[in-house]
C-alpha cells in the first residue's frame, strides 16, 4: 500500500480511535489508543469505518474480496464442527469424559464464531486499523462471552455425570442439589466472566472487586452454619460415603447406629436401633468417624475361647485341628487361624478367628451360632473343659509352709498349737 494510502488510514484513525487496548503487534499506519471506548464518538467512528471500508474495495479489491470470501468459508467450517460434534454427542454413552468434551463443544454459539473467523482473517490480511479495532472489540465481548458459556456447561456436565450414580431413590435430592450447584456454578461463571470483560474494555474493576470480596465474607460470615451444612449435604450425595437405607454407625464404636432415612440440604435422618429417629447436621456428621455397616464384602468373627490349666498338652495341641474341621463343616465359613494367646489367671485362651462369605448380618450371625454349638459339643466329646474365673486360696501356718486342706489320714489340717491333732508320743 502506498505512502499516501498509509496517511489516509491514520487521519481516519485520528477520527476512530481504538476501542480496545491492544498490546499486540499493529498494522502498518495504526496508532493504538488506550482507554474507554469514546460512546460520544460513535457517529465519527461509524463514518471513519465506512471511508475505510471503500477506500479497501477500491485501492486492494483482490485482497478485500479474497478476505470476506476465506472468512465466510472459515465461519461454515467452524459450524461445520460445532454440527459434527452435536451429533456425536447423541451417541456419546452419558456420564463419559467423551461426552462432557463433546457437551462443551456443542454449546459454541455463532457470535463467537463470526468474530472468531473474522479475527483469523484479519490476522492474514492487512485490514484497515478501524475494521482491526471493531473486529478486536466484538472478538473480545464474544470470547468472555463464549468462554464462561464452556466453563459452566464444564462444570455442570461434572456435576450431571456425578449425579447419575446416584441411587434411583435418592432422585429427588439429588435433583434439588444438581439445582443448587447451577445456581452457584452460573453466579460464579458470570460474575468472574463480567469483570474480565470489563477489564478488557478498559474499566477499572479494582473497586468492584473489592466491593464484591466485602459482601462476599460479611455473607459468609452470617450465613456460615448454613453454608457449612450445605456443602456437606453437597459433599454426601456427591462423594457417597454412604446412602439412603444404608446402616452406618457414627461416632466411633460408641456411637449412634442407625438406618439413614433421609438425606437433607441441612441435616441427615438416622433410625437408630432403638426405634427413635436420630438428627444429625450435615457438617457435624462429616466431622465425625462414620463406620459404613452396609459396605461389608464378607464378614470376620473372632471367638476367645478359655480352657481350664488341667487339659493335657497333647490335646491343647489338636484343637486348632479340631476347631478348623468345625468350621469348614459349615456353608459359607473360611477358617483363618486358631491360636493359644494368653495364660490368663484361671485359664488358658485360645483365639479362633473365621470368615463368613456373606455380608449379611444375620447369616454372620446364624454362623457364629452354629459353630458356637459345634464347639462344645465336640469339646464335650474329647473331655475338654471351659474354665469360668475362679480363685484358690491356700492356708499357711506360722512357719510360712502351705496347710495341707484334705490330709491323707482325714484328720484335721488345723497344726497342733492351733489345737489341730497332735501325734502321740512312742
Amino acid at each position: 500500500m502506498h505512502g499516501k494510502e498509509h496517511r489516509g488510514y491514520r487521519d481516519a484513525m485520528s477520527l476512530f480511535p481504538r476501542l480496545v487496548r491492544s498490546d499486540g503487534p499493529q498494522p502498518a499506519g495504526a496508532e493504538p489508543v488506550d482507554g474507554p471506548p469514546d460512546i460520544g464518538a460513535i457517529p465519527a467512528q461509524a463514518e471513519a469505518l465506512t471511508r475505510e471500508l471503500f477506500q479497501w474495495f477500491r485501492d486492494d479489491s483482490l485482497s478485500a474480496v479474497t478476505g470476506v470470501l476465506i472468512g465466510v468459508g472459515l465461519y461454515f467450517l467452524l459450524v461445520f464442527l460445532r454440527g459434527v460434534a452435536r451429533h456425536r454427542l447423541k451417541r456419546a454413552e452419558f456420564g463419559g469424559w467423551n461426552w462432557v468434551l463433546l457437551k462443551v463443544l456443542a454449546r459454541t454459539r455463532s457470535f463467537f464464531l463470526v468474530p472468531a473467523a473474522a479475527k483469523l482473517v484479519a490476522a492474514l490480511f492487512l485490514t484497515p486499523p478501524a475494521l482491526l479495532s471493531l473486529i478486536t472489540f466484538l472478538f473480545t465481548i464474544a470470547a468472555a462471552v463464549q468462554g464462561a458459556i464452556w466453563v459452566r456447561a464444564f462444570l455442570i456436565s461434572l456435576v450431571e455425570r456425578r449425579a447419575s450414580a446416584s441411587d434411583a431413590s435418592q432422585a429427588g435430592t439429588i435433583g434439588s442439589a444438581v439445582g443448587i450447584l447451577t445456581v452457584i456454578i452460573n453466579v460464579l461463571v458470570w460474575t468472574v466472566a463480567a469483570i474480565i470483560l470489563l477489564d478488557n474494555l478498559g474499566v477499572n474493576v479494582t473497586g468492584l472487586v473489592a466491593g464484591l470480596g466485602i459482601g462476599g465474607i460479611a455473607i459468609g460470615l452470617a450465613a456460615q452454619g448454613i453454608f457449612s451444612d450445605l456443602f456437606a449435604a453437597l459433599s454426601i450425595l456427591l462423594d457417597r460415603p454412604f446412602a439412603k437405607g444404608d446402616w452406618i454407625q457414627v461416632g466411633g464404636p460408641q456411637g449412634v447406629v442407625g438406618r439413614v432415612e433421609h438425606i437433607g440440604l441441612k441435616t441427615t435422618r438416622l433410625r437408630a436401633l432403638s426405634g427413635e429417629m436420630v438428627v444429625l447436621s450435615n457438617a457435624n456428621l462429616l466431622n465425625q468417624q462414620i463406620n459404613n455397616l452396609a459396605d461389608f464384602r464378607q464378614r470376620r468373627v473372632v471367638l476367645t475361647l478359655d480352657v481350664l490349666y488341667q487339659t493335657e498338652p497333647g490335646l491343647l495341641e489338636r484343637l486348632p485341628d479340631e476347631l478348623r474341621a468345625i468350621v469348614e463343616a459349615q456353608p459359607l465359613c473360611r477358617f483363618d487361624r486358631a491360636h493359644i494367646v494368653q495364660f490368663a489367671p484361671s485359664a488358658i485362651q485360645l483365639e479362633m478367628v473365621f470368615i463368613v462369605e456373606d455380608p449379611g448380618l444375620l447369616p454372620m450371625m446364624d454362623a457364629r451360632h452354629q459353630v458356637a454349638i459345634a464347639i462344645v459339643r465336640r469339646f464335650h466329646e474329647l473331655g475338654v473343659e471351659f474354665a469360668f474365673p475362679a480363685q484358690v486360696s491356700y492356708l499357711a501356718g506360722p512357719d510360712g509352709r502351705i496347710v495341707e486342706p484334705h490330709p491323707d489320714d482325714g484328720r484335721s489340717a488345723r497344726p497342733a498349737h492351733l489345737g489341730g491333732h497332735r501325734p502321740a508320743r512312742a
